[in-house]
């Protein structure tokens, strides 16, 4: 009895993983903007970032988020919470809404974790691809510390963020293969698209 409930309970735990999953953004690239400008560029660099993270963590293993490089690197975990808070950052330029320093420190489940990763790049990206044209001249990112604010223009953005949350997402790749874990191989970054 107790060997068919544990197996009822496990499956039930995979269906509601994969139900949550489907639910997620960017398992795909959405379609690119008709346009090009400066403002539906940057939504698609976002894209193309939230379509990496979200095959980066498909499918992570506890012994995966445990996983350090040694030389003092951080374990996949934090490197995750990080992102978490590069996805803040990216989010709130859309607004010029501050990003409070330092971030509250939550410990929250891996999926948990993940999700709003993901829900945050959505927003963004969202955010930008509807900013009227022109739009980023006036965006800035905003580090508050107190009383004290510091104001960059979105250029910083590029260079900063939005390139070091590329950066570390490539990083959870590497990784996962040395853990023993590699992304799926149907992923097509170019594409934008996984194949079947």
């Amino acid at each position: 009895m107790r060997y068919f409930l544990s197996i009822f309970i496990c499956g039930l735990v995979c269906f509601n993983m994969n139900a949550q999953d489907s639910t997620l953004p960017f398992h795909q690239i959405p379609e690119a903007p008709e346009s090009y400008t400066a403002e539906h560029v940057v939504a698609r660099m976002v894209d193309g970032l939230g379509y990496r993270y979200y095959w980066a963590t498909e499918g992570l293993r506890v012994e995966d988020l445990a996983y350090e490089p040694g030389n003092d690197g951080q374990n996949v975990k934090a490197v995750l919470k990080h992102l978490y808070g590069l996805s803040l950052t990216i989010k709130n330029s859309v607004n010029s809404t501050p990003n409070i320093r330092p971030l509250p420190n939550e410990e929250l489940p891996f999926e948990e974790l993940r999700a709003r990763t993901l829900k945050n790049l959505k927003a963004a990206s969202d955010g930008f691809r509807e900013m009227k044209k022109k739009g980023l001249k006036k965006s800035t990112v905003i580090f508050q510390r107190g009383e004290r604010t510091s104001e960059f223009p979105f250029w910083n953005m590029l260079n900063g963020p939005i390139a070091d949350a590329i950066y570390h997402t490539g990083q959870i790749v590497s990784y996962r293969r040395s853990s023993g874990n590699p992304i799926n191989p149907k992923v097509n970054v170019f594409m934008g698209k996984t194949r079947e």
